[in-house]
């Protein structure tokens, strides 16, 4: 497939012909290439650097210990695609997701919404999950969307099914999850070099 790429916001957005791309086009990429997709605009995503995957690696640990332990119906995920509108025009792929109704669940990803999803913003991603991802988010249905930033401290909490603005938290805070009252996140006992 012969692409014509053009960078903006330091990150590769592929268009074919003008015409808007599909999860179809996404499937037929190379293995090694990620991609999601905003109204059938493509974007290449780059590999995550060694800080990006020391946040993901805690707090993924941290929500499965959690749900396995308190024996939640709940499943946690990193990077597993969502079909977020249920159409072939938007594809995200969260850093991490967590998903409470199984039945949206296939192999290619989740149809709809998770119920929880946490990005770990990158320099190639920071507009992206501030303005995109979060508009969407709070348009579909995920109940709660959390927006970890290590290079601005930030944490900032949008618990969308009670209606509330963003909760800005540091990377010395205890945050509270929203759809579990018993969970909390300590960031300052996350194992971060």
């Amino acid at each position: 497939m012969d692409y014509a790429r053009a960078e903006r916001e330091e990150r590769f957005v592929v268009m074919e012909g003008g015409k808007r791309c599909t999860f179809e086009d996404v499937d037929a990429l190379p293995g090694d290439v990620r991609a999601e997709l905003v109204d059938g605009e493509m974007f290449i995503m780059q590999a995550p650097g060694e800080s990006h995957q020391d946040i993901l690696g805690e707090l993924f640990w941290l929500i499965k210990l959690y749900l396995k332990k308190n024996n939640r119906q709940c499943k946690v995920y990193m990077g597993l695609g969502a079909f977020i509108k249920r159409d072939k025009y938007n594809y995200l792929i969260p850093d991490i997701s967590v998903v409470c109704d199984r039945y949206r669940l296939e192999e290619k990803g989740c149809q709809g919404s998770p119920d929880w999803v946490i990005e770990i913003v990158s320099p190639s991603t920071r507009k992206q999950d501030y303005e995109q991802k979060l508009a969407l988010y709070r348009e579909t249905g995920v109940r709660e969307y959390w927006i970890v930033d290590r290079e601005r401290d930030a944490v900032s909490v949008y618990r969308f099914e009670l209606g509330e603005e963003a909760e800005r938290y540091s990377f010395s805070d205890r945050v509270r999850v929203g759809i579990y009252d018993d969970l909390y996140i300590d960031f300052s006992e996350l194992e971060l070099d």
